[in-house]
């Protein structure tokens, strides 16, 4: 990750193979719940495993994940610069968080 330009990362996780459909509307109050699912299941799972768990790797994870269950999403950055500076990362499907922003929401710094 270190190398790699946070658009390619997001371009990458995407480009996963679409191996199942949920079946589902897109948007849908069914699909959220499908997504919102997913993404505690990536919380739990990439915070007990030894691994970099933190919030970009989660998010580009689950962006994976998603991807490869036709389930379309927006990888968001937000950022704040005082009192010091700080990132985070985290996915929304049809304009809700699926892994939350914390308090970055209103700080939206890049959508992809």
């Amino acid at each position: 990750m270190r190398r790699a330009e946070i658009r390619e990362l997001v371009e990458w996780a995407r480009s996963a193979p679409a191996r199942s459909t949920t079946g589902l509307a897109p948007g849908s109050i069914e699909e959220q719940q499908v997504a919102r699912r997913l993404g505690d299941a990536v919380s739990r799972t990439l915070h007990i495993l030894p691994m970099d768990s933190r919030c970009l790797v989660r998010a580009l994870v689950l962006s994976r994940l998603l991807s490869a269950r036709s389930i379309r999403s927006s990888l968001v950055i937000g950022a704040r610069p005082a009192p010091a500076f700080a990132a985070h990362a985290w996915v929304e499907h049809a304009g809700r968080p699926v892994l939350h922003p914390e308090s970055f929401h209103s700080a939206r710094l890049l959508e992809l």
